[in-house]
């Protein structure tokens, strides 16, 4: 087990009866629009996230497919939960920008992916690749969500 908080909390509540939901819950508190895709972390790892949400109304448009800001708040929080999980303590990260392309229509339950190279944790632009898969496999959305990374600012315990 890792001493990074997320993923000794993620250990931790695997371990209770319906873990992954109440972790997934957890996790989209940090920001209440990731909610809106009730979203199901399956696996998470140092430098890789996966998550699943259903299709269903309130993710639809009007072709009855997912909408893209439901594909994209996927991305981001799969991409929030690597970050999170992976980044060496001394450093910190906001996002920065996404870069999207839809691929296929998304006319399934949706599995999105997040993840970067073991070696890729350093100060300046971080570039994590996302995606995101219909039920059948095919990619109904790819592209990169760019992060600043930078050293968090030493704190001063004196006063």
């Amino acid at each position: 087990m890792s001493s990074n908080y997320l993923l000794a909390m993620y250990h931790k509540v695997l371990k209770w009866p319906f873990g992954r939901q109440i972790f997934a819950r957890i996790f989209a508190n940090k920001a209440p629009y990731f909610k809106t895709i009730k979203p199901l972390i399956t696996e998470l790892r140092p430098n890789y996230c996966e998550l699943t949400f259903a299709k269903r109304k309130a993710v639809q448009n009007h072709i009855g497919t997912v909408h893209a800001i439901a594909l994209c708040n996927g991305l981001e929080m799969a991409m929030g939960a690597l970050a999170e999980a992976s980044i060496p303590g001394h450093l910190r990260w906001i996002p920065k920008g996404m870069t999207v392309r839809y691929t296929a229509k998304a006319d399934s339950d949706i599995r999105i992916v997040a993840q970067t190279p073991d070696d890729i944790w350093q100060e300046g632009d971080v570039d994590v690749a996302v995606a995101g898969y219909r039920a059948d496999g095919t990619a109904v959305i790819e592209g990169h969500i760019t992060i600043y990374v930078s050293k968090k600012p030493q704190r001063n315990n004196h006063d």
